[in-house]
């Protein structure tokens, strides 16, 4: 998969606001980060999930990560007793 340069993402940015305005493209952005479904943001913007995907792609990224419990790391970390 080819990476978008920073100029290009920029580029779909601006068309993005200029056809649908930066309202639209604020509630894009917060459906995308609050992980809505594609299809129900492609029926927002009466687009195919397709086009929701490359937007979610070009716009920015996702990152998982597994967080470990507080009191799981502080037994990870006791100091063994004999």
């Amino acid at each position: 998969m080819a990476v978008a340069s920073p100029k290009s993402r920029q580029r779909v940015a601006r068309n993005f606001i200029k056809r649908y305005g930066r309202l639209h493209f604020r509630r894009l952005l917060d459906a995308l980060a609050n992980g809505e479904s594609g299809q129900a943001i492609a029926n927002d913007f009466d687009v195919s999930r397709e086009r929701v995907r490359q937007w979610k792609n070009t716009f920015g990224e996702v990152i998982t990560y597994y967080r470990v419990y507080p009191e799981i790391d502080q037994i990870l970390h006791e100091r063994r007793t004999a």
